[in-house]
């Protein structure tokens, strides 16, 4: 019993020692936490200073990539500080009071290039001219309403704001939306400022002169200084497509008879995913994707005078549109020529080497066609008097004869229907060839049959050419574990061959269209008055 005591006692000594080791430890835990707190910090505060460098490093390189975008900058804040003096106009404290509305028409009528700049304007200038026109003379039957003043201002808002939305709804009103929104937030001001100051004339006047002088500085200091133009944006963007298409063609031709490897996954490829770094898919992809951003540089062109290179009323600009819709028609075959590339059923490198000179050629030639197009629009100059796409036709009437002498290649000629028709017109012909199985090497051509293409190991891509791919079809059935079935062996062999086919038509195809291109690039040089060539 004295024991126990002993021992309780003894541990209730130790309880204070407990206790300071643990209330050691406690704060051993605090220091590590807040240690783990500060680390935490510090990484985000690192984060951060990196996102701000790499977006610094990304504005630089925008600007230095295209320095228009520098001086566009520069241009507005110039025009801002132009309309900014007004607020200190001493003579009249309206002008300084409103100066706002010329700040505010700088800021939303001020865009990258001229033809923007002039149909943000157009759009400002008659919806506020509108709004004015209509507010004057509500304002002065408001007053005539006497105490139904404010009613009548109530009414007149609905009435303008509900035709206004559902005109600017109308398809054909698209382009005017901003004129739209222009003139009810103009027409509400207007009714509202005139109706707190009873000055309501003093009002629309003040207000208007005081937008046409936003939009005033906006014309002089975009145009003046350093002017970008949208016309010649789509006359370069033209150009570019062209020559992009033409780097596609033959880098997907000579990537074909090459037998390409691509070692990137291909679902990246097809889901458009890095096609900057993709040089095949490139070239065309910004021809095809063009569309949008040609019809926006096409709206703003129409609307600017003539400058530059451009000297005439009615410039042609929408010939430059349909121009590069019949290229991005081609840019299609060279898209379906990149598929052949990425397929999973694949024509053997040997085939394909028996075509690659006529291949190649037509390749070269159609390309050279393009660049040949491209370089006569950024000059603009006349075809000359020679046929352009003789050599192109040439070519491809070489790969068809080619084709047509080696047509064996690309079918399984046992299967022909003509070849079965013989045996069944006569029937005698069944018993001999039960009894000689050979009787059917009869009905093949000459050249296959000393080829001997039977043989599946002729078919199969040889090394590592190509990616690994499973054989089509993938349900190949195995007898007892070692042969496939001979059926299913030409059916792999037949879709194999007819992939070579494929690629070959696509490319004939491409060359068809060329003239589509050609005939477009005509009509745009009469309308445009080109030069003729040296």
């Amino acid at each position: 019993m004295k024991m126990k005591i002993f021992n309780d006692g003894k541990s209730k000594e130790r309880l204070p020692l407990i206790d300071r080791l643990e209330g050691v430890d406690h704060s051993e835990e605090e220091i590590n936490h807040r240690c783990i707190s500060f680390s935490r910090l510090l990484k985000k505060l690192s984060n951060f200073w990196n996102g701000v460098q790499n977006v610094s490093w990304k504005a630089w390189e925008m600007g230095r990539t295209d320095p228009r975008k520098i001086i566009f900058a520069m241009k507005m804040g110039l025009a801002l500080s132009l309309v900014s003096l007004l607020i200190f106009w001493k003579e009249s404290a309206d002008i300084g009071q409103y100066s706002i509305w010329a700040i505010l028409t700088v800021i939303v009528m001020f865009e990258f290039s001229i033809g923007a700049t002039f149909i943000k304007g157009f759009n400002r200038g008659l919806g506020t001219l509108c709004a004015g026109i209509l507010a004057f003379g509500f304002a002065e039957l408001s007053l005539l309403a006497g105490p139904c003043e404010e009613v009548v201002i109530v009414i007149s808002i609905f009435i303008t704001g509900f035709f206004t939305s559902y005109l600017k709804l109308y398809p054909t009103m698209a382009p005017f939306e901003y004129g739209f929104r222009v003139f009810i937030m103009t027409y509400c001001i207007l009714m509202v400022a005139g109706n707190r100051t009873r000055e309501y004339n003093e009002a629309i006047i003040t207000r208007l002169v005081l937008i046409a002088l936003g939009g005033g500085v906006c014309f002089i200091v975009n145009i003046c200084f350093y002017p970008i133009w949208a016309g010649e944006d789509l006359h370069s963007l033209v150009v570019e497509n062209f020559k992009g298409v033409a780097a596609s063609l033959e880098g997907c031709v000579n990537g074909y008879v090459k037998c390409v490897q691509y070692e990137r996954d291909i679902q990246e490829i097809l889901t458009l995913q890095q096609a900057s770094d993709d040089p095949l898919s490139s070239g065309y992809r910004s021809a095809v994707e063009s569309k949008s951003r040609e019809a926006n540089l096409l709206g703003f062109a129409i609307w600017e005078p003539p400058h530059g290179r451009y000297r005439m009323f009615n410039y042609p600009w929408k010939n430059y549109v349909k121009l590069s819709a019949a290229l991005r028609h081609c840019a299609f075959m060279v898209m379906a020529l990149h598929g052949c590339i990425l397929s999973e059923i694949q024509a053997p490198a040997e085939r394909r080497r028996l075509f690659q000179n006529e291949l190649q050629r037509v390749g070269t030639e159609g390309a050279k066609v393009l660049r040949e197009l491209a370089n006569k629009v950024e000059k603009m100059e006349k075809l000359s008097s020679g046929d352009i796409l003789k050599e192109v036709h040439e070519a491809a009437e070489q790969l068809q004869k080619k084709i047509d002498q080696r047509s064996y290649l690309l079918v399984n000629s046992e299967s022909w229907f003509i070849g079965r028709l013989k045996k069944v017109e006569d029937p005698e012909n069944l018993e001999e060839m039960k009894d000689n199985e050979n009787e059917k090497l009869g009905y093949k051509s000459l050249s296959e049959t000393v080829l001997e293409i039977r043989s599946f190991s002729a078919w199969a891509p040889s090394g590592d050419v190509f990616r690994k791919q499973s054989l089509w079809p993938s349900r190949l059935s195995l007898i007892a574990d070692a042969a496939v079935r001979e059926d299913e062996i030409r059916t792999y062999e037949s879709a194999s061959a007819l992939s070579l086919a494929t690629f070959v038509s696509l490319l004939i195809e491409f060359v068809a269209r060329l003239q589509n291109v050609v005939d477009s690039f005509q009509e745009l040089s009469e309308k445009a008055e080109f030069r003729k060539s040296r």
